[in-house]
């Protein structure tokens, strides 16, 4: 549907180049106010531009994410490109291809990045709130006590016997829930390196969420 789009645009090429420049911040100010001009009276070109926006913001959340690409992935995608498609950007290349490359690029660099850390990150680790009792690997939510917002241990075990307003989540642990301990809001698990995959998808597609929503407002 993209790419129909871009092929159905009635507008001269000059103004697709005009929107890269303008995402690249390589345009001058008089190219920028001609462009916002024609962007206010083309609703085709409008769409055009609010698309390859979300584009870039999937790759700068994922960009700015613990996950790194291997060395060469670029090259390796670079050289399997078509010969018409390397005379161009490879930025360029994913704005023009937004679902094509957000599901490759998220399923290579999560799936290799998060198997290896999972096999790999042992230390023991808990989010910060101050009633929170820490003894060596154990968590505990003390009976009385009142925990504001989400819980995550990781390499350790926590106990609920107070309560907890928000989520908890504990990674490569277990958890307890006393009779009289209370959770408002969801418990999960991660114990195996799929339910480790599957907890980053949902973290970073909620992520990508919220710079859209943020970007719409």
């Amino acid at each position: 549907m993209f790419n129909e789009r871009v092929k159905t645009l009635k507008c001269p090429e000059e103004v697709i180049q005009l929107i890269h420049g303008l995402l690249d911040d390589d345009i001058s100010p008089e190219s920028e106010k001609v462009l916002q001009e024609h962007l206010d009276t083309c609703k085709d070109c409008k769409a055009f531009f609010e698309q390859i926006k979300k584009t870039t913001a999937i790759f700068h959340c994922l960009g700015t994410s613990t996950i790194q690409a291997p060395k060469d992935f670029t090259a390796k995608v670079m050289a399997n490109l078509p010969n018409e498609m390397k005379k161009n950007s490879f930025q360029r290349w994913l704005a023009f291809h937004p679902i094509l490359t957000a599901a490759s690029l998220f399923i290579i660099l999560m799936t290799g990045s998060l198997i290896s850390s999972w096999e790999k990150d042992q230390k023991f680790s808990v989010s910060k709130q101050s009633n929170l009792v820490v003894d060596n690997n154990m968590v505990t939510v003390p009976k009385g006590e009142i925990v504001k917002g989400d819980i995550i241990v990781k390499n350790g075990k926590l106990r609920i016997e107070g309560e907890v307003q928000g989520d908890v989540t504990v990674i490569n642990g277990d958890q307890y829930v006393a009779s009289a301990g209370k959770v408002t809001g969801d418990i999960e698990e991660v114990n195996k390196v799929f339910d480790w995959l599957w907890y980053h998808i949902k973290k970073t597609s909620n992520d990508m969420l919220s710079v859209f929503n943020s970007g719409e407002k």
